[in-house]
């Protein structure tokens, strides 16, 4: 009895495997806790969801900005799933993650198996799903305020996969290159800023050309344009803003991979 036990305890059953989870598996839970930190965060969650909410209700139901034709709704709600994007992926996650570093939490995210891509991945996927709560309900909130929407989902769908691939980018390389106090200060002066020159509230040929030019290139008026060109006027897949917002999330990224930095 003794030597059939013996046997039956001989290969280590009791011992732990050593060895790193399985890449998914990490980028996944990494993932869910990210999300679940996003969610609680009640200053993240105000910038994120009610700021953008209440612009899109003040400002149709307000001719604050002339935009053009039509109702006004019409034009805004491109804009500001936009400016949702741009909240999400970029401030709020440029914001937290600067934070993080600054307190040493990525410093010890270090010394595990998870590689900095990896953690970009799962940041990245935190944030598309709290993107799907936003939309979802400024969606509602602007079919409330008699939106018509047009085009087509795919091409919308490409258009803020790739505006939060640029803006997840950007956010990960602002937060782990500088320190805490001037991500806060930088992310939230971008976000006012592109919130008046991106297109978001603004119609573009409001500014004049050579700036409208340059304002064009930048992925928030690609979004926003994109987003209108399809959502508005039913325009087919708008390649020119996809293909701006692709250069942005491959440089952006990149960058990211490449100089961010644990502490």
């Amino acid at each position: 009895m003794t030597t059939t036990t013996e046997t039956a305890y001989a290969a280590g059953a009791f011992a732990p495997s050593p060895g790193a989870a399985p890449l998914t598996r990490m980028i996944r839970a990494q993932a869910l806790l990210e999300t679940k930190l996003l969610l609680r965060n009640g200053e993240q969650l105000l910038l994120t969801v009610v700021i953008p909410a209440l612009l899109l209700v003040l400002f149709s139901a307000v001719d604050i900005v002339d935009t053009g034709a039509g109702k006004s709704v019409d034009f805004l709600t491109p804009g500001i799933l936009a400016l949702a994007v741009l909240s999400t992926a970029f401030t709020g996650q440029a914001i937290a993650t600067g934070f993080e570093r600054r307190y040493g939490v990525l410093k010890r995210l270090g010394a595990s198996p998870l590689p900095r891509w990896a953690l970009m991945t799962a940041k990245t996927c935190s944030v598309l799903v709290t993107e799907v709560l936003q939309i979802a309900l400024l969606t509602v909130i602007a079919l409330l305020l008699g939106w018509s929407p047009h085009g087509n989902p795919v091409a919308v769908a490409l258009l803020l996969l790739l505006g939060t691939a640029a803006f997840s980018g950007l956010g990960l390389l602002m937060a782990g290159t500088l320190r805490a106090e001037a991500t806060l200060a930088g992310a939230n002066l971008v976000f006012l800023l592109l919130l008046v020159g991106g297109g978001v509230l603004v119609p573009m040929d409001k500014f004049s050309g050579g700036v409208r030019r340059v304002l064009e290139l930048l992925p928030i008026s690609a979004l926003s344009g994109g987003l209108r060109e399809v959502l508005q006027h039913g325009a087919g897949t708008p390649w020119g803003d996809l293909g701006i917002l692709a250069v942005w999330a491959v440089v952006a990224l990149a960058a990211a991979a490449r100089f961010f930095r644990w502490e």
